[in-house]
């Protein structure tokens, strides 16, 4: 039977060994984070349903130019250090190297899309497709 201080001892020691647990975990999910945010936005907060419509109206114009300003705004505030981006082993120059990037967010944003009109996450989002705000009608008493 183990005695009090022993216990004691064990119990500060499993503590300790939960808190480093948790920090090593926080600390390998949070670079991710931002990431992992736009995911989760892209995959549970847009409708994809309504979405598509939008696009296929002529909304994809609107996302081409703020695909391009993406670019150009991220490349313009924060050019590399050294000048170059090396993704995967390749030396690219700034824009190349910030348009792989983008082009790689807008992959997965529209990854999520496809997830979502699949049906994969229904149980996780609720969106009402009939029900559309009713206008407001003006009175007409002529006043």
């Amino acid at each position: 039977m183990p005695d009090n201080k022993n216990l004691l001892e064990l119990s500060v020691d499993l503590l300790a060994a939960v808190w480093n647990l948790l920090f090593e975990l926080v600390s390998l999910v949070l670079p991710w984070s931002a990431l992992l945010l736009w995911v989760a936005f892209w995959l549970l907060a847009v409708n994809w349903v309504k979405y598509r419509e939008v696009l296929v109206k002529g909304g994809w114009t609107g996302i081409l130019f703020i695909y391009l300003m993406m670019i150009m705004i991220w490349g313009l505030i924060a050019p590399p250090e050294g000048g170059t981006h090396s993704i995967f082993q390749l030396q690219l120059s700034n824009f190349v190297g910030k348009t792989v990037y983008v082009t790689a967010l807008f992959s997965i944003m529209f990854i999520c899309g496809s997830v979502q009109l699949a049906g994969s996450v229904d149980r996780w989002t609720c969106f009402k497709e009939d029900e559309e705000p009713e206008p407001a009608h003006a009175h007409g008493h002529g006043h």
